[in-house]
């Protein structure tokens, strides 16, 4: 089991951004698109916000009426393909999921609280799903490069040093 009381196979990864998104076509309601547009607007500059407001009902979407644990779940199952701050602010969203967000990401997860809640009602167009796989591409190399802090290329063969 997991510290979340999930068992460990019982949580789907994603491995990749095509998979995600398929997953996301699958979701007729455009809340999750609205909320992300919010944060793009007012937070430029956090990628990793506006991908939180994008993701925060993946859980739902891998197991429907799985009640409270959906926020872990979609935690889980983003953290390998998005990094651990993304996973943070999805498991915090909205509070059911527990403490999820550090003390560095209080700001950004009481943020994303209210563009979910400014999301709740029809607002400006928020554009497609389509629209957001760059960014998520983007994070999700930042994301591998940050889990490769051993050289990727693996460790150095033979000597490196001048001689002469």
């Amino acid at each position: 089991m997991s510290g979340s009381g999930v068992p460990e196979a019982e949580v789907p990864c994603f491995t990749s951004v095509v998979e995600l998104m398929e997953l996301l076509c699958g979701s007729p309601d455009d809340r999750a698109l609205r909320t992300a547009a919010l944060l793009r607007r007012s937070h430029p500059a956090d990628k990793e916000l506006q991908l939180a407001g994008l993701l925060h009902d993946v859980g739902r979407m891998l197991r429907p009426g799985d009640g409270v644990r959906h926020a872990v779940l979609a935690a889980q199952a983003l953290r390998p393909l998005l990094g651990d701050r993304v996973a943070r602010l999805v498991r915090a969203a909205d509070g059911s999921g527990g403490p999820g967000g550090g003390p560095d990401d209080a700001e950004a997860v009481a943020t994303l609280r209210r563009a979910r809640e400014g999301a709740g009602a029809s607002g400006p167009d928020a554009g497609v799903l389509e629209d957001w796989r760059p960014l998520l591409e983007l994070v999700a190399a930042g994301s591998c490069r940050a889990a490769n802090v051993i050289d990727p290329l693996g460790p150095p063969r033979g000597s490196i040093t001048r001689t002469g």
